[in-house]
């Protein structure tokens, strides 16, 4: 299993943070838009434990992928927990957790994911995915530096 940990100190409020983490359709903003993300099921103004979101995307070659998350934890507004139940991942566990500093929001994702056993797992991990993953995440942190950018800490 391989462990991916990111921090990004955010310019805004915690509760600003949560607001905008918590809100589902949001997730469509923070994903890189070569990867087609469209969520397929009808999602609520703000999550919830328990909540399973469906959507498609598209991560490699043109090939629309099914997944479904759910979220499983919420202690709001520090942290929430989804994990993959349908998608090509054997497990996708991704933690969200966020502290108020006197500086803003410190929100610290660490997600623990594993394609699986199969040579092919073992092989698409290696090549592609590894570096996908990071390569999302990158793009994650630049696009909450642009979307946050004029905010000043209440």
């Amino acid at each position: 299993m391989k462990i991916l940990r990111s921090e990004i100190l955010l310019p805004i409020t915690l509760q600003e943070a949560w607001d905008f983490f918590s809100t589902p359709n949001n997730l469509n903003r923070i994903t890189p838009e070569d990867m087609i993300f469209k969520i397929t099921s009808t999602v609520p103004e703000k999550m919830y434990a328990g909540l399973l979101i469906t959507y498609k995307i598209t991560p490699l070659l043109n090939i629309p992928l099914e997944w479904v998350t759910e979220i499983t934890h919420i202690e709001e507004p520090h942290y929430f927990v989804d994990e993959l139940r349908k998608g090509p991942y054997r497990i996708w566990h991704h933690e969200h957790h966020f502290k108020a500093t006197k500086e803003g929001t410190l929100m610290t994702d660490i997600l623990y994911y594993d394609v699986g056993k199969s040579i092919f797992g073992w092989l698409a991990e290696k090549i592609y995915v590894d570096s996908k993953v990071k390569q999302i995440f990158k793009f994650r942190e630049q696009k909450l530096i642009e979307i946050f950018s004029g905010n000043l800490v209440k």
